[in-house]
């Protein structure tokens, strides 16, 4: 075992520990149970357990995925309260590290204000990296091998990195990577998310869990049953999937509350943009209540887009909302089965 193996070792354990600690302060912090969490992350409760008692150490893609689900970034995982700062130095010697499982991250961008720029080191054993799941997030995502031989994924094309080589990309493209050599081997991996209004766990996150429940329903804005809506507060119906083993076992319409059910007054506050975003006042997250009450029974709703106070509300319900640019209902859905349906967050207004 050469140094760098042995030092990856050597923080597993102090790393488990520091996540466990992050994540029950966060989980409580927003006042969610492990089923709650859950739900909302697309994780296995037991999964969850395991971390939280330090006995677990969870993957990249895990990672991203809780980040998501209790929006946050995700170096708050392995990191103090941070200061922020304008300009950030960061010495070969002393860089913010983590360890998890086999995988080692390093910051480079410890407390950068707004992380609108998340550059991370990223050292990883053969046979690691980013998880078994495809990831997606807003924005574009920049590689460069520093060395070994990466193995990168995007949608169907398979791309080897050797030191010196790089990719850039559109990040909603559903992609993963792993060390497939048998050397150690070390990216430069930097986030850039695409829209400042995000939150900051919006930015990277994988694919929802493709072990999805024997059973579930799918919720889909349409007015025809057919094709995707896309606004959610003038949508008439949901079209309601029933789901058993990745199969469609019924089909059911049920009529939706809108904007021609509330007052003119609260249509054109709807309608108004505002910097804290689209309807995040009370009185509109009320209505997404009501507009949602329909749907309690769903776990997942597909759209063509809306709110980011509809999004929000949404997701309190633990109700995963999907905007998506696909068209046809069975299409977005099939994708969502598969594991790869993109959550185009950049289309939130």
């Amino acid at each position: 075992m050469n140094l760098l193996d042995s030092a990856i070792d050597n923080k597993n354990t102090r790393a488990e520990v520091l996540v466990a600690r992050k994540l029950r302060e966060l989980r409580t912090r927003k006042g969610l149970s492990l089923r709650a969490l859950a739900d909302r992350s697309g994780l296995n409760v037991n999964t969850l357990s395991l971390i939280e008692n330090g006995k677990s150490s969870p993957s990249v893609s895990t990672l991203q995925q809780l980040a998501l689900a209790l929006e946050v970034p995700i170096v708050t995982f392995f990191e103090s309260e941070p200061v922020e700062k304008r300009v950030v130095f960061t010495p070969a010697d002393q860089r913010p590290l983590a360890a998890f499982g086999r995988t080692q991250m390093e910051n480079l961008g410890k407390d950068l204000a707004g992380n609108v720029v998340q550059p991370f080191v990223v050292t990883l054993k053969p046979g690691t990296g980013s998880g078994d799941r495809m990831i997606v997030h807003t924005g574009h995502e920049f590689v460069y091998c520093l060395s070994g031989t990466i193995r990168y994924q995007i949608e169907q094309e398979e791309y080897t990195l050797k030191p010196g080589d790089s990719l850039v990309f559109e990040a909603h493209l559903p992609h993963c990577w792993e060390n497939s050599s048998e050397d150690t081997a070390q990216i430069l991996l930097i986030f850039y998310p695409s829209d400042v209004r995000e939150e900051p766990g919006g930015r990277h996150f994988s694919l929802e869990s493709m072990n999805k429940e024997s059973t579930m329903k799918i919720a889909v804005i349409t007015d025809d049953g057919k094709t995707i809506s896309k606004h959610f507060g003038r949508a008439q119906y949901y079209l309601v999937l029933t789901i058993e083993e990745g199969k469609i076992v019924n089909r059911e319409m049920r009529e939706k509350l809108g904007h021609r059910q509330f007052s003119a007054e609260h249509q054109n506050q709807e309608e108004q943009p505002s910097n804290a975003g689209h309807g995040t006042d009370s009185n509109s997250h009320l209505k997404h209540i009501s507009m949602a009450e329909a749907i309690s029974d769903c776990q997942v709703l597909i759209c063509g887009g809306m709110g980011m106070g509809a999004f929000n509300s949404i997701r309190q319900l633990n109700i995963q909302p999907f905007i998506t640019d696909l068209r046809e209902v069975d299409e977005a859905v099939q994708a969502y089965l598969d594991g790869t349906l993109a959550n185009h967050l950049e289309m939130l207004h």
